[in-house]
């Protein structure tokens, strides 16, 4: 796979890139936890268009109850990002490298080689940690990207957000992580990495469903 000039070391796992495998659920990463699910968030053009522009300025992770601090992103030649087309293929850097966004209170959007520092509490669990958009999907039916733990983090892993507006015109939500425990409770009761998960999906899909949205 290529990975641009991404360098080893930026982040804390090997398996860079490994929520794009097609068989995440069966083979992941060694002494990792997988997860995946997704969601119907409806239908048509203006729906996708909405849920990506809250996608990339930290929706699901702001719906999720976490801070999002510290947007830093990437300058130079450090690291120039990588895409992937539907069957997780590498493909040339996304054009969201090409030109920053902002939204309205200035926070740059998620683009390849951006750090971020995420804090709060996740089902009444610690969340704190640095992470970096390791990979970036921009097509036109097929927007998102992937987080990789950089450090602090209870757990090391990788998540990924894709958006996809279907043939038949219905929007979906897929989230997709793998997780191997790092700070001792976790290490000593595994099971809290299944729970931990969870509360973030739920809150993921809170944050972009309109159902949750609206109150309906």
């Amino acid at each position: 796979m290529r990975r641009g000039s991404f360098q080893a070391g930026t982040v804390d796992y090997a398996a860079v890139g490994a929520t794009q495998a097609p068989d995440l659920m069966g083979y992941p990463p060694k002494g990792t936890t997988p997860a995946e699910a997704s969601w119907r968030l409806g239908s048509g053009e203006s729906r996708f268009v909405t849920s990506t522009e809250s996608l990339l300025g930290w929706g699901a992770q702001r719906g999720a109850g976490l801070q999002v601090t510290d947007v830093r992103p990437a300058s130079g030649p450090m690291y120039s990002g990588v895409g992937f087309d539907a069957d997780g293929n590498a493909v040339q850097p996304s054009r969201l490298d090409d030109e920053q966004r902002f939204d309205a209170d200035g926070v740059p959007f998620a683009s390849a080689g951006t750090t971020v520092h995420l804090r709060g509490r996740v089902g009444g669990m610690r969340a704190d940690a640095e992470l970096r958009v390791i990979s970036v999907v921009d097509e036109p039916r097929r927007v998102g990207f992937s987080l990789g733990t950089v450090g602090g983090s209870v757990v090391s892993g990788e998540e990924s957000f894709l958006l996809e507006w279907r043939d038949d015109d219905e929007v979906w939500f897929t989230v997709r992580a793998f997780d191997k425990p790092t700070g001792v409770l976790y290490r000593l009761w595994r099971p809290l990495v299944k729970r931990r998960r969870r509360a973030l999906f739920q809150g993921y899909l809170q944050a972009m469903s309109p159902m949750y949205a609206t109150g309906s």
